[in-house]
């Protein structure tokens, strides 16, 4: 005779949420200041990649109008920038749509 119960199989680990990217592609960021170097007020990067987390910290790939290469870095090593308190004069397509 064939039972009827059903077959139990382990409970499988509750899969966790993916932490959010706080910033967007074309956000204004500075680099937080360390030890070592504070971090100046001229050092302004543009958000240019979101890139999968190393560990338990979320990437981007970001990059300063000055410089040739783009860096990568963790969130929790940028900060956002207010454009308008920076001294730096707005794009017509920030003005227009705003800095994020």
């Amino acid at each position: 005779m064939i039972s009827t119960n059903a077959i139990r199989r382990p409970a499988r680990p509750a899969r966790q949420q993916a932490p959010a990217h706080l910033f967007t592609i074309g956000q204004a960021v500075r680099l937080k200041g360390g030890f070592l170097k504070p971090a100046l007020p001229t050092d302004i990067y543009r958000i240019t990649g979101k890139l999968p987390p190393r560990g338990d910290s979320l990437q981007y790939r970001i990059r300063n109008d000055d410089e040739r290469h783009e860096r990568v870095t963790t969130q929790d090593s940028l900060e956002p920038v207010d454009m308008l308190q920076s001294g730096r004069r707005s794009t017509l397509i920030e003005r227009t749509f705003g800095h994020g």
